[in-house]
């Protein structure tokens, strides 16, 4: 793989700046942010005074840990425009959940938000490896979704060439990143393995193709898949974070340099890691759940948001801006099987160690009797479909399972192309057990 590390000198300055610098910096921004909340969004006036807060109260970082969490509910329940903060003919840009899970939950930006969230997005594809005027095949969803919209918003601010080929039609997706000569690509991780099965069909080895850099987000991904897709196709495999409740992507972004973590851009995103059960702040290194406040967006500033992501902050690195660890779950994805606390990752993390099986998975959940019940659907992978490998990598996988996660699950292996493949989001849980 090719060193792509940016040259110092094409940095913001910063994301180079010491630390009192950077906290001089949210200090001011944060009592910017939590008095527009209050001034301007009637939920955030509501939930300030029944917490006994005001703007004022905030004297230093710290001491935003007095005001109130904000939930998903809350912005469902002032669904469609009740958390905007600016009139609504300000607002140039609206986006949206898919509400598939319920009230879908609304986003707006003013012209100066989507100036923030190119410049964002901008940094974290630079952080990539990515440099003016390289392509890239930007195969993100396009529409209501944050993804492809706002990654081509930041490709536009850095300087590339986009191809705005967003999800599906796999075999095409392989003929323009050919054709094109795209350096980079953003994806989901799980659709990436569809496009590399796709290359496989049809005879192309991917370790030519044009590509020297993926940028993978919107789901969590283990390290083991960051390394197949790494050495399927000989390019580095970087972690983009964002959703659309505090932006989109570009919240956080590894650099290519290192891949020890996601810098989070903490001159626009302050971030907290709190108990999930007690709320508590977490000094840094503790895992818990992430929680963001947003310091400069004017059309739907946002306070303490659950994310509902798992991880822990540490130093930076490559910048001087602080590092979330890669999330591998979330509280809402999290599985408690007899008592046992399970989530998809770990699944993947031991597929990804046996031989004979491909990086397709889903999780059934089931309760026949009174007792839930796991089976993971996987899939040979090529040239591992006879009777005798399968059964003896179902085992493997189902030992390795039972060692590092504490369940017992049962195993079904599918010929190759057995698995539902995605062309966005993976749906890694089909929970089949009847309701409580």
């Amino acid at each position: 793989m090719k060193d792509l590390t940016p040259s110092r000198e094409s940095l913001n300055p910063i994301e180079i700046a010491s630390r009192d610098e950077i906290a001089a910096l949210q200090l001011q921004r944060l009592k910017w942010s939590l008095r527009h909340a209050y001034e301007s969004v009637p939920h955030y006036k509501a939930s300030f005074d029944a917490a006994g807060v005001h703007p004022d109260d905030l004297t230093e970082l710290a001491d935003l840990a007095k005001f109130p969490l904000t939930v998903k509910q809350d912005l469902r329940d002032n669904y469609p425009f009740g958390m905007f903060a600016v009139p609504r003919e300000q607002v140039k840009r609206i986006h949206a959940s898919s509400g598939t899970t319920g009230q879908p939950t609304v986003v707006g930006y003013t012209e100066n938000d989507l100036q923030v969230w190119g410049e964002v997005v901008a940094r974290s594809l630079r952080a990539s490896g990515l440099r003016p005027g390289d392509i890239l095949h930007n195969a993100y969803g396009y529409g209501l979704f944050t993804g492809g919209l706002g990654i081509h918003l930041g490709a536009d601010a850095l300087g590339l060439t986009t191809v705005p080929v967003s999800g599906g039609m796999t075999q095409r997706q392989v003929r323009l990143i050919e054709d094109f000569g795209a350096k980079g690509i953003t994806v989901t991780p799980s659709y990436a393995l569809s496009i590399l099965d796709e290359y496989a069909a049809q005879g192309l080895d991917p370790r030519n193709s044009p590509l020297e850099v993926g940028i993978f987000g919107a789901e969590p991904w283990t390290n083991a898949m960051r390394k197949e897709i790494e050495d399927a196709f000989d390019m580095h495999a970087v972690d983009i974070y964002g959703l659309s409740e505090i932006m989109g992507p570009g919240v956080a972004n590894e650099c290519v340099e290192t891949k020890d973590g996601l810098h989070i851009w903490e001159d626009h995103f302050y971030p907290e890691v709190i108990n999930p059960e007690t709320g508590e702040v977490l000094p840094d290194g503790e895992p818990g759940e992430l929680v963001f406040t947003s310091l400069s967006k004017e059309a739907f500033p946002i306070i303490r948001y659950r994310t509902r992501d798992l991880t822990r902050l540490l130093p930076g690195t490559a910048r001087s801006m602080r590092r979330m660890e890669k999330v591998t779950g979330r509280t809402d994805d999290m599985i408690i099987l007899r008592g046992v606390n399970v989530f998809p990752t770990q699944i993947e993390e031991q597929l990804m160690t046996v031989q004979g099986l491909a990086p397709h998975f889903q999780i059934e959940l089931t309760r026949p009797d009174r007792m839930d019940e796991m089976k993971i659907l996987t899939e040979a992978a090529e040239g591992f479909s006879a009777h005798d490998a399968r059964v003896h990598a179902a085992a493997t996988l189902r030992s390795r399972i039972k060692d590092s996660v504490g369940i017992s699950v049962k195993v079904e292996v599918a010929d190759p192309g057995g698995v539902a493949r995605s062309q966005g989001k993976a749906v890694r849980i089909v929970d089949n057990r009847p309701p409580a």
